[in-house]
């Protein structure tokens, strides 16, 4: 093994070999160093890429190169854990690798073992690693393979071809599978044949264990099966998907060709196009101020550009409806008359003389200035009296619109102010929503049981009428 010494690396050497399978006429040292593995058992004739602990396992190549043979027993263990691994958790057949190539990288050590031979541990020595062990070589038979053994080499690469087209990460492995063997050599047939398996490593090791190449052929068979059905499945259910994704892919560029086509016939629009085309008529009959029109156009502009699928497009959407069905400019005339007042208020209620004299008299300052300004009026009595209906008789002799809404109990701020336009289901203020419901900017709003209003940590909706109020 040909090595060389390299002291900024930690003594780890880089060890290159060219060295073909072991020969029937090899001697194979009888005491060689073990490497427990936890995945899977690996076969004679399989190239194998070991990625290592380099702090546990450098001892175990270092102790390989001083022996001067450059050859490794790799033994499964029963555990999940390699380097927790003692000798009675080994199994009793492993396979001797010749090690081509240790590179250290990132605390990690890549081994590259051409594995060469079965072997049957007779001995362990010592406890710990590095493990040493004596052992018992399985040499392969000389001369022309049993004529017996011919059917079960042509199932097997029968089963590899059904396989090729089904797998399509195994293919270029399998092509060389097909390449390397054949009916003329069985043992490496099979063994090959295992280690391109998902088996388990149990089962796996079986194979391995099994030496007799009828039964082992067997065994390798109906590993290969089970891997054909797995892989049916799998293609089944790949094809499966597949076709429903064209299928889906296929009706939404056909929807696509069909809205496209359309648009250019002038038959129909988009539903951008379409919605932004609605909030622009909306807006021709409404008088909003420059720094309300200002803000609509960027909104406009803004979901142009947006995509349909985005959740931005659904929040600047919901804000540009609810801006352009606000009765922006639509206002009530009000009937400034007084006797027509006082009937309405005598219809609807009989006495209450201080209410009907406080309500004239607003009405009366009214008529003075020409204009009804932004007032407040407090009604306050027991339940029953006659509160509500005093309102929406105040409403009617105005000849405005009325819109009541109780705010007992209210306690998210929110409720007054509207929440951020950001959030799910976002509503304005219980006002905007009344001038939408009123369809009017001036209509007569009654906030009912408004000595019930609470409190909690989202707010005070108290201290927030009295800034809606002032």
């Amino acid at each position: 093994m040909a090595k060389e010494k390299n002291q900024e690396q930690d003594n780890v050497e880089v060890i290159e070999a060219g060295k073909p399978l072991a020969r029937t006429d090899e001697v194979l040292p009888t005491t060689i160093h073990l490497l427990p593995v936890a995945a899977r058992p690996f076969f004679p004739g399989q190239g194998v890429p070991l990625v290592m602990d380099a702090a546990h396992w450098r001892p175990t190549m270092e102790a390989v190169h001083d022996h001067g043979n450059d050859l490794i027993g790799i033994v499964l263990t029963r555990g999940d854990e390699a380097e927790k691994a003692r000798p009675e958790d080994f199994h009793r057949v492993g396979t001797v690798g010749r090690i081509h190539r240790v590179t250290p990288t990132d605390g990690n050590l890549q081994v590259l073992v051409e594995c060469v031979q079965r072997f049957e541990i007779q001995q362990v020595l010592g406890t710990q690693a590095p493990f040493r062990a004596r052992v018992e070589y399985m040499r392969e038979p000389l001369g022309a393979p049993d004529p017996a053994l011919k059917p079960y080499s042509v199932a097997l690469i029968n089963t590899i071809k059904e396989l090729l087209p089904l797998n399509p990460l195994y293919q270029e492995e399998l092509r060389m599978f097909l390449d390397r063997f054949g009916p003329e050599d069985p043992s490496h047939l099979a063994d090959f044949a295992a280690s391109l398996t998902t088996s388990s490593k149990e089962d796996l090791q079986v194979v391995l264990e099994t030496y007799p190449l009828l039964p082992r052929m067997e065994k390798v068979l109906d590993l290969l099966h089970r891997e054909l059905d797995l892989a049916k499945a799998q293609h089944k259910i790949r094809t499966a998907v597949e076709e429903r994704m064209q299928k889906q892919q296929r009706e939404f560029f056909l929807r696509e060709q069909l809205k496209a086509i359309q648009q250019e016939l002038g038959i129909s629009k988009d539903d951008r196009t379409a919605e932004i085309d609605t909030f622009r008529d909306r807006l021709e009959s409404l008088q909003l101020t420059d720094e309300a029109a200002h803000r609509v156009t960027e909104e406009l502009d803004k979901l142009a550009m947006l995509e349909t699928g985005s959740p931005e497009y659904a929040v600047t959407r919901n804000y540009l409806d609810w801006i352009t069905v606000l009765p922006w400019g639509r206002m009530s005339d009000d009937r400034l008359d007084l006797a027509r007042a006082r009937k309405v208020l005598d219809s609807d209620h009989y006495g209450l003389e201080d209410v009907k004299k406080r309500i004239l008299e607003f009405l009366a300052v009214g008529i003075m200035k020409g204009e009804i300004s932004g007032s407040i009026i407090l009604l306050v009595g027991p339940p029953g009296v006659g509160k509500t209906s005093i309102g929406r008789s105040i409403a009617e002799a105005l000849g405005r619109q009325f819109y009541r809404f109780s705010v007992g109990g209210m306690r998210d701020e929110a409720e007054i102010k509207g929440h951020r336009r950001t959030y799910i289901g976002a509503m304005p203020g219980k006002f905007l929503q009344a001038m939408k419901s009123a369809g009017t900017q001036n209509p007569v709003i009654m906030l009912d049981e408004i000595d019930k209003v609470g409190a909690s940590y989202h707010g005070d909706p108290a201290s927030a009428l009295l800034e809606v109020l002032d």
